[in-house]
Order: C-alpha cells, then structure tokens, then sequence
C-alpha cells in the first residue's frame, strides 16, 4: 500500500450528511403560522413569547425575528432566553431549525449565546417542542435583545439606534392581522393569509377581475409563496403611512375574506387573471 493510500485509510470516515426532507409548509397546525411566517420571511423587528412543553422543561421563552451577530439564540443576563427564527442555517425545514435552536438553548447559561452553522439532525420540531403560544410584538429598535438595565445605557441606546437604521421601517396595519406597511423604494402592504394558497390566489383573481383587488388608490403588483403561505403585495402612494390604511385596508379585508370563502366555480376571465398572478409569483425560500 502507498503512503497515500495508508494516510486515507487512517482518516476517520466523514460522518454522513442526512438528508432533512424539504417542508413547504413548516408552521402548519400551529397557531401563529402567519405570525411565525412573517416573522422568518418579512419583519425585521418582533417577538413571540411561547412557552416549551412539560417534557422539555416548561419554560418560558421569546421567539424574536433576528439576535445580534445572527445568533442562534440568546440568554440574557436576567435569565431570558431568546431564540431568533431567523438563522443562518436553513435545512429545508424552518420548524426542526427552530426546534433544534430551543432545545440547544435551553441550556444556556445567563449572559451566553449560541450559534448553529452546520444542518440539524432529524427531531423534534416546533409542534413538538412548545406547548403554548402567547403575546406578538413589533418593535422599532431592538431593545428587547437587552434587560431593560443595559438598554437604559446611553452606548447601549446608540447602538440600537444604530442596528434600527439598517432596518426596513415596518409596521403592522392596526385592525387587519397579517398586513405590514413597509417603506423601501417605495411604500408596500404585504399581506400574510393563512388560508391555503390556492383559495388566496382564487380570491385575487375574482377581486381582480372585477376590479376590487387594490384599496386606497394602491396598485396590486403580485404575490410570493412563503413557508407554505401566499403573500399578496400592493404598491402604495407614494408617501403612504401605515395608519392611513387602517380603514381602507379594513373595508378591503371584508372584501378579501369574503372572496377566499367563495366556493363558485372561476368564470374564464377569473381563471385568465389566476394565470397571470401566478406567472409573477416568487418563492422564499
């Protein structure tokens, strides 16, 4: 045998990579799916208290959108534990990442933090691992990465400030659950629905074809499937603010829900305008 050869023989075998089967809908049966959707795919700054199952200890956690340096998850100096749904590792199933994130969590220590980079192996998920789901926040800045104490701290409020400004300003549309005013080149209203994608698309296209699918002089410009769910988005007035949509986008949300519960048959027309919609539609992953 050649050195070469007795060198490889002597390497210990690479572990085998297994293969995490691809969920396209991750956050199904759970409560705050459309939360939970959101909070991975389209806000910047919100939080979701939960709290773990009996088997794994019952305790109370914070679900945020993202942690300081991507961190997998957090334990605060006041014993908080926050895990972030937003990570740098993506295995095909946003539930088992979350899950894997809360359970290796748990056993930080106060003031510590976790970071995954390599694939989960196959466990328990979000269905498994929480009992209950409590209280959703949107937040301007990221405050609650901190105690109250060290956020009171003026380098401390500098730097949030700092992490706000690198973040699109986004907020939720009072009165109607799902819809997010967001400011980039122009103003958006994302519209996260629960409901299976195909009754979504059937609704935008019968609003469409009659000429109702916009509110407040917007313009509808498509949707994209996220983590299962359809995410409708119009184009704003320029100069838009979130509270002037809260009584337009409420007689519109009445509209919209009335149309996803529609069982009658698309006309050709409507089918025409469904084809069309889902020509433009993007996926997220």
């Amino acid at each position: 045998m050649s050195k070469k050869n007795r060198r490889n023989a002597d390497r210990p075998a690479k572990k085998k990579r297994v293969i995490i089967p691809f969920v396209e809908r991750p956050f199904e049966d759970l409560a705050p799916e459309a939360e939970l959707v959101a909070m991975r795919e389209i806000l910047p700054l919100a939080t979701l208290e939960a709290t773990v199952s009996a088997e794994h200890g019952g305790e109370a956690l914070t679900l945020t959108t993202i942690l300081p340096g991507m961190a997998s998850a957090i334990r605060r100096e006041d014993g908080v534990l926050l895990v972030a749904v937003q990570t740098v590792m993506s295995s095909g199933d946003a539930s088992l990442d979350i899950a894997t994130s809360i359970l290796k969590g748990l056993e930080l220590k106060p003031g510590s933090s976790l970071e995954i980079s390599e694939q989960p192996e196959p466990g328990p998920r979000l269905q498994d691992v929480i009992a209950s789901f409590g209280e959703f926040t949107m937040y301007q800045q990221p405050d609650f990465w901190m105690t109250p104490e060290e956020a009171a701290k003026p380098d401390n409020q500098q730097a949030l400030a700092d992490s706000r400004e690198q973040l699109v300003p986004t907020r939720a549309i009072a009165g109607v659950p799902g819809a997010y005013w967001c400011r980039m080149s122009h103003e958006f209203v994302r519209y996260v629905r629960p409901e299976s994608r195909d009754a979504v698309l059937d609704a935008l296209a019968r609003m469409r074809t009659a000429g109702t699918a916009s509110f407040d002089e917007s313009r509808f410009i498509g949707a994209f499937r996220a983590q299962g769910l359809l995410i409708p988005v119009w184009q704003l007035q320029a100069g838009s603010e979130a509270d002037e949509l809260e009584k337009p986008m409420a007689k519109f949300a009445e509209a919209f829900d009335a149309a996803i519960a529609s069982t009658e048959p698309l006309t050709a027309d409507e089918k025409r305008a469904r084809a069309g919609i889902v020509s433009r539609q993007v996926t997220l992953r």
